[in-house]
Formats: C-alpha cells, structure tokens, sequence
C-alpha cells in the first residue's frame, strides 16, 4: 500500500510549524518571524484509537499498536506565491508532492507576532495562490491534450474535465470547491492540480478564544461549504500538552474541560481524508489497528497484514468491534455464532475486526 501524506499549509506565523511538532513530536523550527520553514520537514503521527485501546484491555494484549499517518509541513506562503514571491515555488512544489491539505489558518491575535488575525482573509490569500498555480498548469496542458486527442478520441473526458476546471479556476474557484462531476475530478488527477486534493482547515484559535471557538469557525466553515472540514484548536495549547507525558497532558486538558484535546481529532480526521481505514485484530500477544484504503476487500487487507494472507485467502472471520466488546472474547463470539465468515469479495468495513484464514 503506498503511503498517502498530509502537507500542512499557512501563512507565515499561522502555527502550522506548532501543529507539525505536536502531532508528530518533530522538531521543527519555530520563529515568531516569517520563513522560519525554508524546507519541507517530514514526521509520522500517531492515530488514537479509543476502540483498539479497548480491545486491547478486553484481550489482555501485551503490546498495542496503533495506525499512523504521514504529515509534512510545508514552507510558508505569500501572497504572490504563484509569481514567485516569497519561497513561492519551494511552496508550490511541496504542495504538488502530496495527497490531502491541511490548511491552518490564523486567528489568535499577538502583537508580537507578525500578521493578521482573520481566518477568512487568509483561507482567501491560500486558495488565491493556489488558484492561480492550477489555473496556469491547467492553460498549458489543455491545449496539448486538444491536439492529443483528435488522434485518440479516448482522451475526449480528460480535455472535457480540463476546459470545467479552467473555467472554474478562471474564476477564482479552488476545485475543491468547484460545481465540477467527481468524474471530472478523477479525471484531473494525473495533472497534480493543487485545489483537487482533499481538505481540512484548522482555526489556530488563542487560548482566551476556546469558549467562543464555533462562533469562530463558522465563517471559514460558510466559505469552505462541502469543500472542506474546519476544526477548531489552540495550537499554542496543544503543542504544550504534547511536550508532558501522558499524566501530565491528561490533566491538564482535562482541567482545561478539553477532554482528550484537539490533537486526536485532527490526526483521525486527516486519516480519514487521506481515504484511509482501520480494520483491527487483537489477542493475548497483541491488539493491532491496520490500515486500508476505504472500499478494500477482505483479500487486499488480509495483504495488509502479509502477503501470504492475500496470496493464500481462503476466508476472514469478521466481527464488529464494539460487538466483540460487548461478547468478551473472540472464543465467546464463536460459541455465540456471531463470527461472520465473508469471502472474496467481502467490502472491509471501518472497525471491523478480522481473522484471516489461508492457506499458502
């Protein structure tokens, strides 16, 4: 399975260099000035997992391991970007590179910090410049594939699909946003156009602006539409409760009333962008989440876990997680009768729990 990144994109000064480190544990340069991110840095996050942790107690499991997911922050835009301003085609070509955007987005106001306070203004400047990058991309293959096709007819969908998104982009419309068909949208996708890509925008909220978080996010959410996620998070809060262990965080999250933090659900959310799945197997020895892509079946994540599996698949034995949870045990859930046995062409749903039985 290839291995699907999260690019982390703002402004300078917006945090995403913050989140970055919270969620991976990375050590990535952090300055109250402009392009204090001249690269792009990679790290893993860790994805929670609340059923995993249970099953792991139910099982009595010696070791628990969890899914993860790639993240890479990606040097600061400006306003310009797409002509080259700033670091612009350093940016542009980090965001090529991967397959979902995390958009963060300033709120929190510091004098001491340079830039603005409006989530909204700056959602605008980084669709801008990302517009531009595709609408420029776009005008220089269409013409190509034009001619292409006059000599294969098959390529009529992608010039179709070309000529929408340009008409879009021309527009100011990221295409994430855009009235464009899922169709055509597959169809752009060997054109590594940077507004195709999944989206998530985080609000960097101060910590005095917690309590009035929704009020907040509403307006990116409102300008976004189903384009994309919007989640609320005082970076500055949770990069501090992920230098503590985990007492320490629990504490003072909890004394805070954030319960488990912001940082578990943007990391879920970004693996469920990247079309990402979890399918779980637990035991005395070891509870495990494994990832799949969304729409697998049970041979491909069978695969997952080895090779073997998937080339000698006879069946998996598949029982929802909080179900196994309730019966107690996997040898309880078979005297009960409640282990399904699926086959081949079996759809692995999120949370399922599997057994594969082969045969090599």
């Amino acid at each position: 399975m290839t291995t699907e990144r999260l690019g982390i994109v703002g402004l300078p000064n917006s945090g995403k260099s913050s989140l970055f480190n919270a969620l991976t544990g990375g050590s990535a340069l952090v300055a109250s000035h402009p392009f204090s991110t001249t690269d792009t840095t990679q790290g893993v996050a860790l994805v929670p997992d609340d059923r995993l942790d249970q099953l792991a107690v139910m099982s009595k499991s010696k070791k628990v391991v969890h899914t993860t997911v790639e993240l890479v922050d990606i040097a600061g835009l400006v306003a310009g970007a797409a002509g080259g301003e700033g670091l612009g085609n350093r940016f542009l070509a980090g965001v090529r590179e991967v397959d979902a955007l995390l958009l963060v987005l300033r709120a929190f106001e510091d004098a001491e910090v340079v830039g603005g306070s409006d989530p909204v203004e700056d959602l605008g400047i980084l669709e801008l410049e990302l517009v531009l990058a595709d609408a420029a991309t776009v005008e220089s293959q269409v013409d190509k594939r034009r001619k292409a096709a006059r000599a294969d007819k098959s390529l009529a969908g992608e010039v179709a699909a070309l000529e929408a998104a340009l008409v879009e982009l021309q527009g100011g419309t990221p295409l994430y946003r855009s009235g464009l068909s899922a169709e055509d949208r597959k169809a752009l996708i060997p054109f590594f156009l940077l507004t195709n890509k999944p989206v998530l925008a985080v609000v960097n909220l101060g910590e005095d602006q917690l309590g009035e978080a929704e009020t907040l996010i509403k307006p990116v959410a409102e300008e976004l539409g189903r384009g994309g996620e919007v989640l609320g998070v005082c970076v500055q809060l949770e990069a501090e409760s992920a230098q503590l262990d985990e007492a320490g965080r629990a504490e003072l999250l909890e004394g805070l009333g954030l319960g488990e933090g912001a940082l578990p659900r943007v990391a879920r959310t970004a693996y469920h962008l990247l079309g990402r799945r979890t399918f779980l197997t637990t035991g005395d020895k070891e509870s495990r989440a494994w990832t799949f892509r969304a729409g697998a079946r049970a041979p491909e994540c069978a695969g997952v876990i080895h090779s073997d599996l998937q080339r000698g698949f006879i069946r998996a034995e598949v029982i929802r997680w909080d179900e196994l949870l309730k019966l107690g045990s996997w040898s309880a859930a078979r005297d009960a009768g409640k282990l399904r046995v699926e086959g081949k062409d079996y759809e692995v749903a999120d949370g399922d729990v599997l057994e594969i039985r082969f045969n090599v």
